[in-house]
């Protein structure tokens, strides 16, 4: 079903930074974004870009089709002098939006299942509430109580919204690159925010626009694609009106890889009596955050 789109990767990143508010682990590798240099001057005719921005507004639902992938997730936050890496890897259903994925932070290898809008994840050898081996977060529960309107920041599932919001000027080809050995052609691609359901409150944290890049491969699937952003958080009510700190800024790099479609993906989800519910205290350090 193309009209669903890639909801797996939404979750994906959502579950991934999920994973970082939870665990508390950090990193501090700088991912790498191919030859992201000077934009091809092959990509300066009008044609050019008019197909440029066909083939990208294209790719989601192209990659879609495939149904399922294998992924590589790695989320890199900075701030204050501080970095947090977050590593994933694993398969993803683009249809149903289930995955199972290995993540690993600060040494430590989590083990993570999203069904039906459910996040879980189970830390070796760490008990949480209960004694319980997993938690879980109720996704979409948590999105509504943010008010986010099931909208993530670099949310790549929106495929339709995405591709009203790219415009001929928003795309310029970089050049041709490998990825795992296949051939890709890279794009930098801008994203006009206040075209998307909820942008305006984006806005307030990254600005009007969201930069990305994306490779495409010779189906005009995606094979990475990449978000670099500043995003802007409020400042703590605890802090004092001199503090220069205040906004913070958090620094965002994430590249999501994808190969292998038609891969199996089994997404099960844990006993219940081996599961605690953690959405609630997920939602409570979210609201912090936005007040």
């Amino acid at each position: 079903m193309r009209s669903r789109g890639m909801k797996a990767s939404a979750i994906g990143v959502a579950a991934l930074m999920g994973s970082v508010v939870l665990t508390g682990c950090g990193g501090d590798d700088e991912p790498k974004s191919g030859k992201a240099g000077a934009v091809s001057s092959a990509s300066g005719g009008a044609g050019a870009r008019e197909q440029g921005t066909a083939q990208v507004r294209a790719a989601y639902d192209k990659t879609a089709e495939a149904e399922t992938a294998r992924t590589t997730i790695n989320m890199k936050l900075s701030a204050q002098g501080k970095s947090i890496t977050t590593d994933g890897k694993g398969a993803l259903d683009f249809q149903e939006g289930d995955s199972v994925m290995t993540i690993t932070a600060g040494g430590k290898s989590i083990e993570q299942r999203v069904v039906d809008q459910v996040l879980y994840q189970k830390v070796p050898g760490q008990k949480v509430q209960g004694g319980k081996a997993w938690m879980k977060i109720d996704l979409k529960k948590a999105a509504q109580s943010l008010d986010m309107n099931g909208q993530q920041i670099g949310d790549p599932a929106q495929s339709a919204a995405y591709a009203k919001a790219i415009t001929d000027k928003d795309v310029a080809k970089v050049g041709e690159e490998k990825i795992d050995g296949v051939d890709t052609t890279h794009y930098k691609v801008s994203v006009d925010l206040a075209k998307l359901p909820g942008g305006a409150r984006m806005r307030q944290q990254v600005g009007s626009t969201l930069p990305m890049h994306v490779w495409l491969d010779g189906d005009g699937r995606l094979r990475r694609q990449q978000l670099d952003m500043t995003v802007k958080t409020p400042a703590s009510a605890s802090a004092k009106p001199d503090d220069s700190a205040s906004p913070q800024q958090i620094k965002m790099t994430m590249v999501m890889n994808y190969s292998d479609f038609g891969t199996e993906v089994e997404a099960d989800a844990p006993p219940a009596g081996q599961v605690a519910d953690v959405t609630d205290e997920a939602m409570k350090q979210g609201r912090k955050q936005q007040s």
